[in-house]
């Protein structure tokens, strides 16, 4: 394989070292099996009462399948809308799609470490920023949609809202599914699932977007400069001015991908702006949500959306290697200073 095709499979795994790439590949594979068979068993265990043993098994294989690999894809027009107040459904996909959007790396540590003090940076910093997106996520769509006629107010209960509110509120970073109408959530649950989508899952994990850990370099980054520091600490490390780098670049690029495809579909579709931004950013991180534009996108929308699904779910910085040659260059000029922001 040339460097190039090795250097664009080693952002696609995201892998740090050439070396590891191909093994990486092997052990992922396994994890996934391991994983969906698990999945498998636990759905069956409540769609074959419901279903029966055909249907039951083959809807409990395809919505594992579908979670795990942070698909989205479903067997009915409206998701899985049915389910919205069976929590074993519910909690059984959320757990496939998060572990998925986790990844082989950080579930296999937790795994063997066991311990907080054990694990490595990375994965802290995955683990506690997933579950502070998610709080965020859970707390502020249950708020913002409590008493929508069209979405959570229309359930009956605290315990069927809060289920759905959890259920809505973790799949747009990764899987896509739904249990109640996109189309009907308010302006601004729909604009914190934009950021939601943009952000995704982790790295090597089978979620999309511009993944957690950039999120939270460029976070982490913005905190020490407002505090006036020059280096980037967390968890008792210094992060590395290529790292940064790479998030920069990963951020810059996604977002330009994004904005260039709302542009070419406000030019190719008549609709609303909200809608067309939605399906732009859905997917860019391969999640599937609509909120209905999907079929009115024609030929040419279609291409840009079929596009900017590619992009995603390869990496920004993976485009950005195949577009480019990579020289690094060893001349260094003098420092120069001007004004920004």
């Amino acid at each position: 394989m040339r460097l190039k095709h090795q250097l664009v499979a080693q952002e696609a795994f995201n892998e740090v070292s050439l070396k590891t790439t191909r093994r990486a590949g092997r052990s992922i594979a396994m994890f996934a099996l391991a994983t969906e068979a698990l999945g498998i068993v636990l759905l069956a265990t409540f769609m074959v009462p419901e279903l029966g043993w055909r249907e039951g098994l083959y809807q409990a294989l395809f919505y594992t399948i579908s979670a795990f690999n942070n698909a989205g894809f479903a067997l009915s027009p409206d998701s899985l809308s049915a389910y919205v107040s069976h929590p074993g459904i519910s909690l059984a996909v959320t757990a496939l799609f998060i572990t998925g959007g986790l990844g082989y790396i950080v579930v296999m540590e937790v795994l063997e470490q066991r311990r907080w003090s054990r694990l490595s940076v990375y994965v802290k910093v995955i683990l506690l920023t997933t579950l502070t997106l998610n709080i965020i996520a859970v707390m502020a769509f249950l708020m913002l949609e409590y008493d929508n006629p069209g979405t959570l107010g229309a359930l009956e209960g605290l315990g069927d809202k809060v289920l759905a509110a959890w259920f809505q509120g973790v799949t747009p970073r990764t899987a896509g599914f739904n249990t109640l109408d996109i189309g009907a959530l308010t302006a601004g649950t729909t604009v914190l699932m934009l950021l939601l989508m943009f952000i995704g899952g982790a790295p090597n994990s089978t979620a999309s977007g511009i993944k957690i850990s950039t999120f939270f370099i460029l976070i982490t980054a913005t905190r020490a400069f407002l505090k006036g520091n020059l280096v980037i600490n967390f968890f008792g490390r210094s992060l590395s001015r290529e790292t940064l780098l790479k998030a920069l670049a990963t951020t810059t690029i996604g977002m330009a991908t994004i904005f260039m495809a709302v542009w070419m579909l406000a030019i190719l579709v008549e609709d609303d702006f909200m809608d067309i931004a939605f399906e732009v950013v859905s997917a860019f991180g391969t999640v599937g949500l609509s909120r209905g534009t999907t079929s009115e996108l024609g030929t040419g929308g279609q291409l840009v959306i079929m596009a900017v699904m590619l992009i995603g779910r390869l990496g920004p910085l993976t485009l950005g290697y195949t577009l480019t040659v990579r020289r690094k260059s060893h001349v260094r000029y003098a420092t120069t200073e001007f004004p920004v922001g």
